[in-house]
């Protein structure tokens, strides 16, 4: 907000310069982002009069000039302004005068070989916006020539661009920051208080309908009639100037600036036009939420399409504004207005933000709305603007209607107990030059007092210090409502400079939690494995099972938690493959969240995607693709896995449909489900335009660092090598198809007791020669003891028995 310090001034008493009232606003938690100093926009520049005005002997649009500036020598000056005639009073620029908004210092010039002892100005280039060209002519009489014009032109004034924290309502307006610089300076309030308005007739045709008045507490509506519709005073246009806005007309005018003065906004209706709305002769003002399909022009000359989030005001049920936002250009006030009725209202912040965001539209009565206006001067702004009204504009008041659901004016202040133990344990010791000290109960009376609290002693706490019962001003209430606030505004106020730096502790060597190590460890073996780490949003379109949906989206694609991570991945392998960057081969370690009957659950998974022809050239492959195999994608987890110290066990599963039901596994670690691997349902490949070979893996990440957690592979044990040959065997059979190979070397395993270092198959065949729903397996199996050479005699026994085993358990063929 744009802080004028001469209208400021008016209203407290400032004893600092401009720099030092700024940087006491901003040690408070006011930022000061810029001083816009006026007074050097026009120093130098003087009232003058043109006595005389002749053409140019050299130039068409050029006037020669006989101006008066007080000093008993006539100034030459040549001019190019269209507008320049004699007698009248002008703003000149004298020789040796800096205009810093044009860069240009005035020296003593000849402009076509016509000498020129100054400039004649325009508001343009003192710095203030006009819409009139040409230069600047004063419509008083008898002005003092010579003297300085920053007076006459709102010049002599300094502007302080103030930046509120979001809780400081109050700081919207200059009524609020007066209380404030009162408080931090202890200078004396002047606040204007308003005297009572006389309505001059009784009764009228205006009614009150609010439908919902939790979104309209209160609602004052004014009929003011024999309005002369002109230009506001110069006092009143500078002062919106100073502030940002531009000046339209008086009653325009008057409704900025209460809303600047005591931030409440208001809106003048030009009340013929809204009774040409009506049916009959009565008006009802009402405020309801939008039907649909209603739509309402701006005051910005916009068509808006309004939801049911918009609140409106209505005429007889027809939309004339949006309530707290902007009026309606159909009943805007104009020039020929005459008669008006005044909106002095107090609207619910949430209401008045919802609807601004639905037609994407801020304004500067939204802004505070949204924020909250102090409810208990609702009545002090709408009689100020009253006043004003009457005033400037000679407008008489006929009726006010109003209509006040607000609860009892005890109930707009609270009470908060406060303990100065608590304030020194909080804000700790204060800095006393020498030595330090702690704050006093007379520093915090002082500095409540100040901010216009009511303190009541409520005797002393167990440690002898005093406590009090805190009573909160109504424009401090919404921000001021526990004890640590009103801690807070004591430091503000006291100075946070003055308090004592406390350095922490001494730091020590930090080191990473257990499964973080762990999960950077996973990052760095799957990289190593040649996939990329993606990341993906946790928001996705709703539709999939179980899916947690989201009350208020931003967008329809992102209302919905994703359930897994997969889908996201074969989104990107797709959308990579459309934007010709070949198959994506990635990992993703993320949150998934999904509906349980017990509530909403969350948890960690990765997961990963691998297709196509991992090389980058075929120039050794004759130009031909060699997709990754089902195996070489199983090879990559088992690699990760082999790493990290973990025997994990896969198994046929068939529950993932988006999954090929014959290609798919469900990996277990000790029991315990760890995830699921497999390649692409055909259907699903060709829906999304895929390769043959995709394939896709999700772990549940805390099953995995659960295991991985575990001390015999945090703390692995060496083993010593065998410095004794090995001695190996072949084995080869028939076994039914829907026996896993898992299952094969468990029992091998289990059979072969001590003496079996590993077991692995090497050949796989289906076709002609082997009976119908079995396979022909081959495994190597290598035998080994650490203490000794084994013989034919030792090894042909273990090996029978795992021959017998196999037949025993599975009814299998042997071959060899």
């Amino acid at each position: 907000m744009r802080i004028s310090l001469n209208w400021l001034r008016e209203l407290v008493e400032i004893k600092l310069s401009p720099e030092e009232l700024a940087e006491t606003l901003t040690m408070a938690g006011f930022e000061v982002e810029e001083i816009e100093d006026r007074r050097t926009w026009a120093n130098g520049v003087v009232i003058g009069k043109v006595l005389e005005r002749q053409p140019h002997p050299n130039a068409d649009k050029l006037s020669v000039c006989q101006v008066d500036i007080g000093t008993g020598e006539t100034l030459n000056i040549v001019c190019g302004a269209a507008n320049v005639k004699a007698d009248i009073y002008v703003p000149v620029a004298t020789t040796g005068t800096y205009l810093p908004n044009i860069d240009l210092k005035i020296k003593p010039a000849k402009l076509r070989g016509v000498p020129s002892q100054g400039m004649i100005c325009s508001l343009k280039e003192l710095g203030l916006p006009t819409d009139v060209e040409g230069i600047h002519i004063f419509t008083q009489e008898n002005l003092p020539l010579g003297s300085d014009v920053r007076p006459l032109l709102g010049l002599n004034d300094v502007i302080l661009d103030l930046t509120a924290t979001a809780n400081r309502a109050d700081a919207l307006s200059m009524v609020g920051v007066a209380r404030e610089v009162a408080a931090l300076t202890g200078g004396k309030l002047s606040i204007p208080e308003p005297g009572e308005v006389s309505i001059t007739k009784s009764g009228g045709n205006l009614t009150l309908k609010i439908a919902d008045t939790q979104a309209c507490p209160a609602y004052i509506g004014t009929v003011i009639e024999q309005v002369k519709i002109a230009a506001s005073p110069e006092w009143l246009q500078q002062r919106l100037r100073a502030a940002g806005v531009r000046p339209i007309s008086n009653v325009v005018d008057i409704t900025n600036y209460v809303l600047l003065e005591w931030g409440q906004p208001l809106h003048a209706f030009d009340g013929d036009r809204l009774q040409s709305l009506t049916s009959g002769e009565n008006l009802t003002i009402g405020v309801r939420f939008v039907n649909n399909g209603e739509s309402l022009k701006t005051l910005d000359g916009q068509t808006r399409t309004l939801s049911t989030q918009n609140l409106l005001i209505t005429a007889n049920d027809k939309p004339v504004a949006l309530a707290g936002v902007m009026g309606g250009e159909e009943t805007e006030v104009h020039q020929g207005t005459q008669r008006l009725v005044l909106e002095a209202a107090l609207f619910d912040s949430v209401a008045i933000r919802r609807s601004s965001r639905s037609v994407g539209l801020r304004s500067e009565a939204s802004g505070r709305y949204e924020r909250g206006v102090n409810r208990a001067e609702l009545e002090i702004a709408n009689r100020r603007a009253l006043s004003l009204i009457s005033e400037l504009a000679s407008g008489i008041l006929v009726q006010q209607e109003i209509a006040d659901t607000r609860p009892d004016r005890s109930t707009w202040s609270r009470s908060i107990a406060l303990r100065l133990d608590r304030v020194n344990q909080i804000l700790g010791p204060i800095d006393l030059g020498e030595d330090t000290g702690e704050l006093q109960g007379q520093d915090v009376e002082r500095i409540l007092t100040a901010l216009g609290c009511n303190l009541t002693s409520s005797g002393e706490d167990s440690n002898h210090q005093p406590t009090w019962s805190v009573s909160v001003p109504p424009y401090r209430y919404r921000d001021l409502e526990r004890e640590i606030d009103l801690i807070e505004e004591i430091a503000r106020l006291y100075g946070y400079n003055k308090f004592c730096d406390t350095l922490p502790e001494k730091a020590e060597a930090g080191y990473l939690p257990l499964d973080e190590e762990l999960i950077r460890k996973l990052r760095a073996f799957f990289r190593a494995e040649g996939l990329t780490e993606l990341i993906h949003y946790s928001l996705v379109k709703p539709g999939e099972d179980r899916n947690i949906v989201l009350s208020n989206p931003l967008f329809v694609e992102y209302s919905a938690l994703r359930t897994n991570l997969i889908s996201g991945l074969i989104d990107a392998f797709q959308y990579n493959l459309e934007q010709g960057n070949g198959a994506l081969n990635g990992f993703e370690i993320g949150q998934i969240f999904w509906q349980e009957e017990d509530g909403l659950q969350e948890t960690q998974a990765l997961a990963g995607i691998m297709g196509g022809d991992r090389t980058l050239g075929k120039w050794s492959k004759s130009g031909r693709e060699e997709p990754v195999t089902w195996f070489e994608a199983k090879g990559i987890l088992e690699s990760v896995f082999r790493q990290l110290g973990l025997e994990v066990e896969f198994q046929p599963d068939r529950r993932d449909d988006r999954l090929h039901p014959g290609r798919t596994a469900s990996l277990w670690i000790g029991g315990n489900r760890l995830g699921i691997f497999g390649q692409l349902h055909p259907q699903l490949r060709r829906e999304k335009g895929l390769p043959d070979s995709v394939y896709v893996f999700q772990l549940d990440l805390d099953v995995l660092l659960e295991s991985l957690g575990q001390d015999e592979i945090l703390v692995p044990t060496f083993s010593p090598y065998s410095t004794y040959p090995a001695s190996d065997r072949d084995i080869a059979f028939f076994a039914p198809v829907k026996i896993s190979v898992a299952e094969i070397q468990k029992v091998i395993t289990k059979a072969s007791k001590d003496l079996l270092e590993s077991v692995e198959l090497f050949d796989q065949y289906l076709g002609e020669n082997v009976p119908e729903g079995q396979r022909s397996l081959a495994f190597r199996l290598v035998y080994r003891a650490s203490d000794r050479t084994l013989t034919e005699a030792e090894v042909e026994p273990v090996h029978n028995k795992v021959r017998e085993a196999l037949v025993e358990k599975f009814g299998v063929n042997l071959r060899s």
